[in-house]
């Protein structure tokens, strides 16, 4: 039986498609490549798969063998003529498998190329099977109506054919490709990259799949594109590879979406390291430049930038979005009476130097909000998309002349506003702009924007926050802290306080200087673990606590013994509660030091506190060995005190271990550095202080830190009068003498009257009620001082004597004669102090 040879669909012109009822399987697809001649020099696996011949049986044969030769040469020839002319052929011939049975294909010939010299023809086809179908033929959707771009080279990489798709997504025409390079056709792609690439393809005949690339082509010269491409060998009857034949997937979409995603993603990584609110939008501007936007304005409301000092937005609001609400639409219905927004330029970034498109510097007053430029765009507004800003289109840029000449004169040609919202608070309202980018931004744009602006608004309201609870954490520490220092004529002092730096907040270090009776002073020193407020809370009632033991003249030990219980005491309150308002105390350190200028003693007790650091008049430096203590709240050890002479002119220091524990954590390094640093000569005492936390404060600094200086004075013998006596009621007239005569060579004559009438009551009593020794001391400092100390430890009483008593007025008097007056326990028994002001000096 004769074989017809190649025929067009009937019905239908060559190289047209019509309507058939017969529909491809589109597994069984073939390609091969033939010669103006006839032969066969291209022969892939699916021809082989399709009719059964190998690539050496059929590669340099005539094609005619498989269709039998066609009965007509005229049509061929015209077929011929078709494809040289550029336009190509379709149709249908009946081609001999090697079994020796027949099958019925779809032919698709392309138009002419040159391969090595010879003229081809890329022939592609299908088995057809009748179906009950009707639509396109699926081989000519594949070659001409295709997303996908295909091409042949040669081995030289040049053009020798390409589909209609691929002309599309470059934009250079086919006549201008052919004969061509990659590179001399679109120098704006990888293109040493990609022949580099193919080369390889050609030199090892191993196919590239999917190898992706960014470019601009002619077709969009004002967008990046995405592409995706593949690179397959083409090979003869020996297996030589002789061009190559690739296929282009535009994927810029895909590839928008996962630059989008990967924007979104990092941003959470680079936005919020700090808390702080004008760290965290720069950080926006910073991140969405230039990767996202060419300007980016982040501009937050007053309140907002000042969490210190809120101040208010609009009059009489505050930041929560209900009512900002409220007032946006009291204002909407009295629009000559809407105000502005009041923000502040938080955070920019440009691609330009120095940001010259921004009318407002960071720190200033802006008033800017897209349309409908109304409050409510701020509480409850989407983003504004403007994908063309174009002064000339918008008549809300008529009344902003500045605006408008930035807007031209930089080419700001797209924006984006976004409002800044987090947990219900409005905060403010970022811009994204672009101006050097030509591409405008797209609806697309619009998601990742939102998200960034998201993630930056709720890392700024954690720093505003943060900054309240800091600014109000450290206001209440500092009001704890002692306003003034008087160490009186014993001691010298000076100290200096640091926070901890903004990552860990406020801390519960304190100090404190307590003048005792007897001209004695009390130094203090204490670390509350933790930070924040509830250590500061902490540490006021810590310090509290200190000073009410300390009114009761307890010796160091005690005194902390008592503090301990006092922790515990809170400690137990807290763990027994709700937990709500509570200040849990997580245990702290405590270093309480008394200093007497008469005997120039120290005594001193210490809780898990570094021991002071004393330099003396020679300049040696000596940290005592104090008993180890344990720190408050743990009940478990008793605490014990050591005693150090410190002569005129010495310099002791109470520190916290935020001094010491610099970078390497290492305290006893610090405690060699702080020693270093205490020697120094030349300073007055303020300076000093100041120089030593200077030099050994550590940058970021980590903890709190407090430094309290002291250099003692002696009190001189002719400052100080002793007398003994005796246990009979008559000394008692001896001893207001004695003082009397004291004072008139104090030139104290003003005090001579209420000093002899105290002297008198305290002698007496201590004549009647206590056992002897009786000691009377005068001490002339800041104020006068005078002690009756006995062997007794009953502390008299005061009371209000009834009129029919004969007695128990006298320390009623006392008490009104005196500044303070007060008992204090020794070994020995007890002291009655009292002290009374000094007449003013006249000048």
């Amino acid at each position: 039986m004769a074989c017809a040879g190649p025929r067009p669909e009937p019905g239908a012109e060559p190289g047209r498609s019509r309507v058939s009822r017969y529909v491809h399987d589109t597994a069984g697809d073939a390609t091969v490549v033939v010669t103006g001649t006839g032969s066969v020099v291209g022969w892939t696996r699916s021809a082989q798969d399709l009719l059964g011949y190998r690539a050496d049986e059929v590669v340099g044969r005539s094609a005619g063998f498989l269709l039998d030769m066609p009965d007509d040469p005229v049509r061929v020839s015209k077929i011929a003529e078709r494809c040289r002319a550029g336009v190509g052929w379709r149709g249908v011939a009946d081609v001999r498998r090697r079994d020796g049975g027949r099958i019925e294909l779809d032919l698709r010939v392309s138009a002419a190329f040159h391969l090595d010299g010879r003229e081809c023809f890329l022939v592609t086809g299908r088995e057809r099977r009748p179906e009950r179908i009707v639509g396109q033929s699926v081989l000519d959707a594949f070659l001409a109506g295709s997303p996908i771009g295909m091409a042949v080279l040669n081995t030289d990489l040049r053009y020798v054919w390409m589909n209609e798709t691929l002309e599309r997504f470059s934009g250079v025409p086919h006549e201008h490709r052919v004969g061509r390079t990659l590179g001399d056709v679109l120098p704006g792609l990888e293109a040493e990259s990609i022949e580099t690439l193919m080369r390889g393809v050609l030199d090892t005949g191993v196919p590239v799949i999917d190898y992706e690339y960014l470019g601009w082509t002619w077709a969009d010269p004002h967008r990046e594109h995405a592409y995706s491409t593949s690179y397959l060998p083409l090979t003869d009857g020996d297996g030589q590879v002789t061009g190559l034949c690739y296929m282009v997937l535009d994927v810029t979409d895909r590839w928008n979406a996962q630059q989008r995603l990967a924007l979104v993603n990092d941003a959470s990584a680079s936005i919020g390291s700090t808390l702080d609110v004008l760290r965290t939008a720069q950080e926006l501007a910073d991140f969405a430049v230039p990767r996202f936007a060419d300007l980016v304005l982040v501009d937050l409301l007053e309140p907002v930038v000042s969490p210190d000092d809120p101040g208010t937005w609009p009059p009489g609001v505050g930041l929560s979005a209900p009512e900002l609400t409220r007032t946006a639409t009291t204002d909407a219905a009295q629009p000559s009476a809407a105000p502005r927004a009041g923000m502040r330029r938080a955070g920019m970034r440009s691609v330009r130097e120095g940001c010259p498109e921004a009318l407002s510097r960071v720190g200033e007053p802006v008033d800017f909000l897209p349309p409908p430029h109304d409050l409510r765009f701020l509480v409850e507004g989407e983003p504004v998309l403007i994908p063309v800003l174009d002064p000339d289109d918008h008549a809300w840029l008529a009344d902003q002349p500045a605006r408008t000449a930035s807007i031209r004169a930089h080419g700001l040609h797209s924006l984006i506003c976004v409002p800044m919202r987090a947990r219900d608070t409005v905060l403010g309202l970022t811009t994204f702009i672009r101006s050097t980018n030509p591409a405008s931004f797209e609806p697309d744009d619009v998601l990742p924007a939102r998200e960034m602006v998201a993630r930056a608004a709720v890392c700024v309201d954690n720093a505003r926050r943060y900054t309240q609870e800091h600014h109000s954490a450290l206001t209440l520490q500092r009001s704890l802290l002692p306003h003034t220092l008087r160490g009186g004529t014993a001691l010298d002092v000076a100290s200096s306080y640091l926070p901890a730096d903004a990552k860990d907040g406020v801390g519960g270090d304190w100090f404190d200087v307590i003048p005792l009776s007897g001209a004695r002073v009390a130094l203090v020193v204490g670390d509350v673990v933790g930070h924040g407020i509830g250590a500061a809370a902490t540490m006021g009632r810590l310090r509290t606590a200190v000073h009410t033991l300390a009114d009761m003249d307890l010796p160091p030990d005690e005194l902390l013994a008592h503090l301990d219980d006092l922790v515990l005491r809170l400690s137990d309150e807290e763990a027994e509660g709700d937990g709500r308002g509570g200040t849990p105390v997580l245990g702290a350190s405590c270093l309480y030091a008394v200093y007497d200028p008469v005997t120039q003693w120290c005594t001193m007790a210490r809780a898990g506190h570094p021991p002071p650091v004393v330099v003396a008049p020679d300049g040696r430096v000596s940290f005592p060995e104090l008993p180890a203590g344990p720190p408050l709240g743990l009940g478990t050890m008793p605490f014990e005190t050591a005693r150090i002479t410190l002569p005129e002119g010495s310099l002791i220091g109470l520190y916290t271990d935020g001094l010491i524990e610099g970078r390497d954590r290492d305290a006893d390094l610090g405690m060699s550095r702080l020693g270093g640093a205490l020697a120094q000569r030349g300073l007055s005492l303020d300076a000093l202080c100041a120089t030593v936390v200077e030099q050994l404060v550590p940058v970021p600094q980590p903890d709190d830190v407090a430094l309290l200086l002291a250099r003692t004075h002696e009190l001189s013998p002719d400052h100080v009068a002793s007398w003994e006596i005796p246990t009979d009621p008559a000394a008692v007239a001896g001893a207001r003498a004695e003082a009397a005569r004291q004072l008139s060579a104090w030139d104290l004559e003003e005090l001579a009257m209420t000093t002899e009438l105290i002297v008198s009551e305290l002698v007496t009593n201590a004549v009647r009620y206590a056992t002897g020794p009786i000691r009377l001391r005068l001490l002339r400092q800041s104020v006068l001082t005078c002690e009756v100390s006995d062997t007794s430890s009953t502390s008299p009483r005061l009371r209000h004597a009834r009129t029919t008593d004969e007695g128990g007025r006298g320390l009623f008097l006392v008490a009104q004669l005196t500044r303070r007056w007060g008992t204090r326990y020794t070994p020995d028994g007890k002291i009655i102090w009292t002290e009374q002001e000094l007449p003013a000096t006249p000048p």
